[in-house]
């Protein structure tokens, strides 16, 4: 994002407030309006909101490791991992802009998780997808979505990069008549 410098940092932040506004809105509702693993279930029992507490990190990892363990590699490394990924994206002011969406996304759902870890000692988990045999998530939240979401557009540029004809393939070509023809025959 090429812009003025005090106009970049103030977007970052107000990207960052949002993500973590909205995490943290979403985990208080649910920690206040839904008792401990129960479910409710929308759009004919495929998509669950039920509250779940994880004190490991993705799919419950880290859950039996001892708390010092546990404070080490689910508090103090991720916080060092999100302030470094912070500081590149200050300073780095060349990013392009979906990469630095991509990074301030996995900044937020970073931030909102540790934050959970160090207030609650806990991460407050409720969102879960099941389309029946097809596809299904293990529980998760809003900054877990943000994370998912920032690493999908990171390894999805990437590969668009690396590959060219993809991109132009994404994008319409009009087709005239003659050539339609041609590939036809």
């Amino acid at each position: 994002m090429k812009t003025n410098p005090i106009i970049r940092v103030i977007y970052i932040l107000v990207v960052l407030a949002v993500i973590l506004g909205a995490d943290q809105f979403s985990k208080a509702l649910v920690r206040k309006q839904i008792p401990f693993y129960t479910a409710k279930s929308y759009l004919h029992n495929h998509f669950f909101i039920e509250r779940a507490e994880n004190t490991g990190a993705f799919l419950s990892m880290g859950d039996s490791v001892s708390k010092p363990v546990r404070i080490i590699l689910l508090n103090v490394v991720p916080l060092l991992l999100v302030l470094g990924a912070l500081g590149y994206v200050m300073y780095k002011t060349n990013l392009n802009n979906t990469v630095l969406v991509a990074i301030i996304l996995m900044i937020g759902g970073g931030l909102g998780n540790i934050y959970d870890r160090i207030i609650h000692g806990s991460v407050t988990d409720f969102l879960y997808i099941d389309l029946g045999g097809v596809f299904h998530t293990g529980v998760f939240n809003v900054a877990d979505l943000c994370i998912t979401v920032g690493i999908s557009i990171i390894i999805i540029r990437s590969w668009v990069v690396r590959h060219p004809a993809a991109e132009e393939a994404i994008v319409e070509q009009p087709i005239d008549n003659e050539s339609k023809a041609e590939n036809e025959n």
